[in-house]
């Protein structure tokens, strides 16, 4: 009987796990065709680029080379659900400071946004950040247009943001001591004006 009991705990698991991989949202970002020159003429393949992310906080991407494109993109969905980093949201919709991400010569910013702005991003970027579950930020690509380039420089920014929770863990303080802290900054160059 403990051992049905323990087949029965590995059953559950798996099914978390499929629960867990059919709420992913997977993207494909670029699909590309590529040509290796041999001897006896070309050898064609697909280089796929997809971007897999729960909407909750979680985003991985992954590439993947293949004969045949539907190959060459389930290869990069499987490495993207193997590469998923979690990244902490504001509220569970924007960003919570400002980032910049670099990769080559990708440059992005990432800023936070007020509630009703939106998804502001253009190609990449914004594969990224729908799929990480962000609803609202304006980001801005000012190097390479290069997608692969882009989305590695998008993911170095989300990596870089930090929550006031890890912060004060770090420093030792209660979250709410780091929140009034900001808010008194906020109002430091109003009373100086006034």
């Amino acid at each position: 009987m403990a051992r049905e009991d323990n087949r029965g705990g590995r059953d559950r698991r798996r099914k978390d796990e499929d629960n867990a991989e059919s709420e992913l949202v997977d993207k494909l970002v670029q699909i590309n065709r590529v040509a290796k020159t041999v001897k006896g003429g070309r050898n064609f393949q697909f280089a796929a680029l997809a971007v897999v992310g729960d909407q909750k906080g979680r985003v991985g991407f992954g590439q993947g080379k293949a004969r045949e494109v539907p190959e060459a993109i389930r290869k990069a969905t499987e490495e993207a659900k193997k590469m998923m980093v979690r990244v902490p949201l504001r509220e569970g919709r924007t960003l919570h400071h400002d980032a910049h991400g670099r990769w080559g010569a990708g440059k992005v910013i990432l800023r936070s946004a007020p509630p009703g702005t939106g998804v502001i991003a253009g190609g990449p970027m914004r594969a990224v950040l729908e799929s990480l579950g962000v609803q609202d930020v304006v980001a801005k690509s000012t190097g390479s247009s290069n997608p692969y380039n882009m989305v590695r420089a998008t993911f170095q920014a989300l990596k870089a943001q930090n929550s006031p929770r890890s912060i004060a863990a770090k420093r030792g303080l209660k979250v709410a001591d780091l929140v009034e802290r900001r808010q008194d900054g906020a109002s430091a160059p109003e009373a100086i004006e006034s």
